[in-house]
């Protein structure tokens, strides 16, 4: 009976709702970070047009966003093992423009 307890203690309900099961496509992941954190900024950049928004921005601290990367890892390791190696083919560096440039 307590084993049963302390199982229910550990579990964590997560809610996936509608909107966020849909998804929002990305093919551009835009990383920053400060000292306390990382941001990365999720765009789709789609041919023939000069402008794109930022879909999502996820800020993680950096213990999360070293998690995050051990995942993918991990996660692209057993991909790769199932469907073979993923071709990382290169492509000419998009200019980024997030405005006008600051001056001090």
């Amino acid at each position: 009976m307590a084993d049963n307890k302390n199982l229910n203690q550990n579990q964590l309900n997560i809610e996936l709702d509608e909107t966020v099961a849909d998804g929002t496509y990305s093919n551009l992941a835009i990383i920053n970070h400060s000292v306390s954190e990382f941001v990365i900024d999720f765009v789709n950049i789609m041919p023939g047009r000069p402008k794109s928004k930022v879909k999502s921005r996820i800020i993680l601290t950096p213990q999360h966003a070293k998690r995050l990367l051990k995942a993918l890892n991990d996660n692209v390791s057993r991909f790769e093992s199932a469907h073979g190696e993923i071709k990382d083919y290169e492509q000419p560096p998009i200019p980024m423009n997030f405005g006008p440039t600051g001056e001090a």
